[in-house]
Parts: structure tokens; sequence; C-alpha cells
């Protein structure tokens, strides 16, 4: 799934640029995850972009919470908070992202 950054919001997205193609690896609660251009994968709000390819890939698996919202990432990714332990430097767990990522979505770190 693929998105164009139109917009930031108040207090949010200094990290994004403005007319720039992002993937998008995961959907949080209706909210994109997305590596933004200091390369951490952050979340981030559908109004901030356009859609510019909507195929989800093939290797998501998808949950629908209690009022309709949508949860889909990587199997990797999908339990025990993996992104919180992500944000938390738990040990092993940014490697095992970035191994998944450029694994799932052959985009390179530094890319």
């Amino acid at each position: 799934m693929k998105v164009i950054f139109k917009k930031k919001l108040k207090d949010q997205a200094p990290n994004m640029s403005v007319g720039s193609e992002y993937e998008v690896i995961g959907i949080e609660g209706d909210s994109y995850r997305i590596v933004c251009d200091e390369g951490e994968p952050y979340l981030y709000e559908p109004e901030q972009f356009e859609v510019t390819d909507s195929t989800q890939p093939e290797f998501w698996i998808k949950e629908y919470g209690e009022d309709g919202e949508l949860y889909a990432y990587p199997v990797a990714w999908f339990h025990n908070y993996f992104f919180e332990r992500y944000f938390d430097n738990e040990s092993g767990v940014v490697n095992s992202f970035w191994k998944e990522y450029e694994r799932l979505y052959k985009i390179a770190k530094n890319a």
C-alpha cells in the first residue's frame, strides 16, 4: 500500500516530506504505520495522505476491533505489543523489525 504525504497535523510529522510517497507497512486502529524520513516506524493519521495504491500485501494478517477499526500487519509484528517493545528498545526487537522490513518490503533500512 502506497501513499503520498499531503499535510502535517499540529505538533505532528516534522519527519515527513510533503509530496513524498511512502510505503504503509501496517495499519493499527485505522492509522498508518510508515517508516518516516528519520527511519522510524511511526503511526500517522490517514487524512494526512493520498492513497496512490490501496493494495494491501498478501502477507498481512488482519483483525477488526470492537468498533470496526482495522489492525493489519505482517505476522511477526502483529502480536505481543511488538511496536511498544520496539520503541522500548527491547533486546532483539529492533533488529528483528529491520530484518523483516527489508525481507518483506525489499527496502533497505537507509533507503
